[in-house]
């Protein structure tokens, strides 16, 4: 789960500084108010690739698509990314969930012995 996620979470990164430039360009927001805005969200992503599997730490992704989708009211694409990169999150939490239990399937099913053996 934690890769899946944290592809997402880079992916709206990058999505939010491109969005802190639309939104200094075409709102009356002043350029410290956005960066700031913009600045903690990326912070966020950065420091939430590393937290995922903690506790909480999906809930405080899913926060981040809420905001993700509400700066949709500064810079009105925002809505329909903030959209695809909820519907990415859900996938990546959800698959990811999946190929988590497979992994500790196969491991139990396997044994200790296939741990044990180098790959080449």
């Amino acid at each position: 789960m934690r890769t899946l996620c944290a592809s997402t979470l880079i992916g709206e990164f990058f999505v939010i500084g491109f969005a802190g430039l639309v939104a200094m360009q075409t709102s009356d927001l002043s350029a410290a108010t956005v960066w700031t805005v913009s600045g903690i969200a990326m912070a966020l992503c950065v420091l939430l690739c590393g937290f995922i599997t903690r506790p909480g730490g999906v809930q405080l992704g899913w926060a981040l698509q809420i905001g993700l989708i509400a700066s949709g009211f500064v810079v009105p694409a925002m809505f329909f990314l903030g959209a695809c990169f909820g519907g990415l999150w859900w996938a990546s939490v959800h698959f990811g969930k999946k190929v988590d239990e497979a992994k500790a399937r196969f491991a139990a099913e396997t044994g200790p012995a296939a741990e044990a053996e180098p790959t080449a």
